[in-house]
C-alpha cells in the first residue's frame, strides 16, 4: 500500500514507515550471517574466513546496487511527493534499464578479474579456492541483487516499507534452512552456502519486480508514458552516482583494511570475519533507517513541506538511538556467546580478535548514527557534495589510522580503533552540513519550490 508521507505527525509517520525498514534489514544480513554461521559451525573456521574474504569483495558490488536504489528511491519520492505520477513511472522504467546494464558490466568485469581482486586484498593461499569459488557463484547471482534493491527502492519511495519486508523475512529463513541442507546433508561446501544464498535472493527478487510492476499500473497517470528518459537518469544518476562512489570507496577502504588484517593469520581472519558481520548488521540497519529518513525528506521536499524535514530529523535521532541502545549493551555484554555463534572451536586467538573489535566499536554506535540520520536528510534533499564530504573523511581516516596502528604496538587492537575515530570525525561534519540546511531558516514559497526543483 502506497503511503503519503507528506501528512499526518511526522514523529509517528516516520516511526511506522522506518520500523519495518529496520525489520526487513535485519532480514537482509541473516543471508550473511547465515552464509557465516553455517560456513563456521557446519564446514570448519577456514571456510568462515574464505565466505568472510569473500564478503569484502562483494561488498563493492552491493556498493552499485546500493546507490541505484537510492538514486531512483530519492528522485520517485520527490516526484511522489509532487503527484508527477507519469514522470514517476517513467523514472522506475528508466532505473531498471540503465540498473540492467550496469549490472551486465559488472558482472563481466568480476568474472574477469575476479582472481585478481582476490590476490590484491593478500588472500591466504589455504582460503584463496574456497574464497575464489563463493565469490564467482556471488557474480552469477547479481541480477537478483540488484532488482531486489531497485523494487525495495521504489516501494520505499512510494511510503510502503511492509511489502520488501514480508519478501525478505521469508527469503531469509529460507536461506538458513537451505545453507544448513546443502552443506549437512548434500556435502556442497563453501559452494553450498553460496548457493543457498543464490536461490532464495533470486526467488525475492523475481517477487519484488513483479509487485512493484503491479503497483505501477494501479497508479492512474495522464497520457502514455515513456519507458525511457535521459532528463530522469541525469537526475538519478546525481543521486545514484555519489551513493555509488561513496559505498565503493567505503568497500575499497575495507578491501585495504583486509589487505592488512590478512597479513595476521587466519584465525584473526576468521574472528574479525565473525565480529564485522554483527557489526554491519548494526551499520546496515542504522543506514537503512537513514534511507527512510531520505525518502520522507524527498517526499516533504517535493510537497515544499521543510518544516516537516527539521520534525523528521529528530524523530529520526530519537528511533536510531533507542535501536542503538540494547545493540551497544548486547556486543559489550555478550560480545563471546555472539562469536561463539560463527565459530567453529570458540577459543583462542579468533575469538579474542573478535570480541576485542566489538567492545571497541560498540560504544560508537550512538555517534555513527548521529551522522547516518544528518546524512539522510542531506541525500533526500539531494545535498550530495557535502553527503560525500562527511563520507570520504570518515573512509580516509579509517583507512590510513588503520595501517599505521597496525605498525604500532596496538597491532589489531590498533586496526579496531579506526573506526571510532572516523566515526567522529565524519559525524561532526555531518552535523554541520545538515545545520546549513534551507529547513533551519526561513524562506519564501518560491525558493523552497526552487530548491525541491533543484533537488
Amino acid at each position: 500500500m502506497n503511503k503519503d508521507l507528506t501528512v499526518g505527525k511526522p514523529n509517528s509517520v516516520l516511526w511506522r514507515f522506518c520500523l519495518p525498514l529496520f525489520g526487513s534489514i535485519i532480514f537482509q544480513q541473516l543471508y550473511n550471517l547465515a552464509d557465516s554461521f553455517v560456513a563456521g559451525k557446519f564446514i570448519s573456521n577456514d571456510a568462515l574466513a574464505a565466505v568472510g574474504n569473500s564478503y569484502e569483495v562483494t561488498l563493492i558490488f552491493i556498493a552499485f546496487a546500493f546507490g541505484t536504489n537510492i538514486g531512483c528511491s530519492v528522485v520517485v519520492s520527490q516526484l511522489f511527493g509532487a503527484k508527477r505520477y507519469s514522470e514517476l513511472k517513467t523514472a522506475v522504467y528508466t532505473t531498471m534499464i540503465a540498473g540492467g546494464a550496469l549490472c551486465l558490466l559488472l558482472m563481466a568485469g568480476g568474472t574477469l578479474f575476479c582472481d585478481a581482486l582476490l590476490r590484491l586484498i593478500n588472500t591466504p593461499t589455504g582460503i584463496f579456492a574456497a574464497s575464489r569459488l563463493y565469490l564467482e557463484i556471488y557474480i552469477w547471482g547479481l541480477p537478483f541483487v540488484f532488482f531486489y534493491n531497485i523494487s525495495a527502492g521504489i516501494f520505499s519511495a512510494l511510503g510502503d516499507s511492509k511489502t520488501p519486508f514480508v519478501f525478505l523475512a521469508c527469503s531469509s529463513i529460507a536461506n538458513i534452512a537451505v545453507d544448513i541442507l546443502f552443506v549437512s546433508a548434500f556435502k556442497m561446501g563453501v559452494a553450498g552456502v553460496a548457493w543457498a544464498t543464490f536461490l532464495c535472493q533470486g526467488v525475492s527478487c523475481l517477487l519484488a519486480v513483479a509487485f512493484v510492476l503491479s503497483r505501477l499500473r494501479k497508479i492512474k497517470s495522464e497520457g502514455k508514458t515513456p519507458v525511457f528518459s535521459g532528463l530522469l537518469l541525469g537526475k538519478i544518476a546525481a543521486v545514484a552516482v555519489p551513493s555509488i562512489l561513496q559505498q565503493s570507496f567505503i568497500s575499497v577502504g575495507n578491501i585495504v583494511i583486509q589487505s592488512v588484517i590478512n597479513g595476521f593469520g587466519a584465525p584473526v581472519i576468521a574472528g574479525y570475519s565473525g565480529a564485522i558481520k554483527l557489526n554491519n548488521m548494526v551499520i546496515a540497519s542504522l543506514t537503512t533507517l537513514s534511507n527512510g529518513i531520505s525518502n520522507f525528506t524527498a517526499q516533504n521536499l517535493g510537497a515544499m513541506k521543510l518544516d516537516r524535514i527539521k520534525a523528521g530529523f529528530r524523530a529520526g535521532i530519537k528511533l536510531v538511538w533507542l535501536l542503538c541502545i540494547p545493540l551497544s549493551l548486547a556486543y559489550l555484554v555478550f560480545g563471546s556467546p555472539l562469536m561463539s555463534v560463527f565459530l567453529e572451536n570458540p577459543t583462542g586467538l579468533a575469538m579474542e580478535t573478535g570480541v576485542d573489535f566489538l567492545r571497541i566499536v560498540a560504544p560508537f554506535y550512538f555517534i555513527i548514527s548521529v551522522k547516518l540520520v544528518s546524512d539522510g536528510v542531506l541525500r533526500g534533499a539531494g545535498k550530495m557534495s557535502k553527503f560525500m564530504v562527511a563520507t570520504f573523511s570518515d573512509l580516509t581516516l579509517r583507512v590510513v589510522l588503520a595501517i599505521v596502528l597496525s605498525q604500532t604496538s596496538l597491532s589489531t587492537t590498533g586496526i579496531w580503533l579506526s573506526w571510532p575515530i572516523g566515526w567522529c570525525v565524519s559525524a561532526v561534519l555531518s552535523l554541520v552540513f545538515y545545520r546549513q540546511g534551507e529547513w533551519n531558516r526561513r524562506v519564501s514559497p518560491s525558493d523552497a519550490a526552487e530548491g525541491a526543483e533543484k533537488a
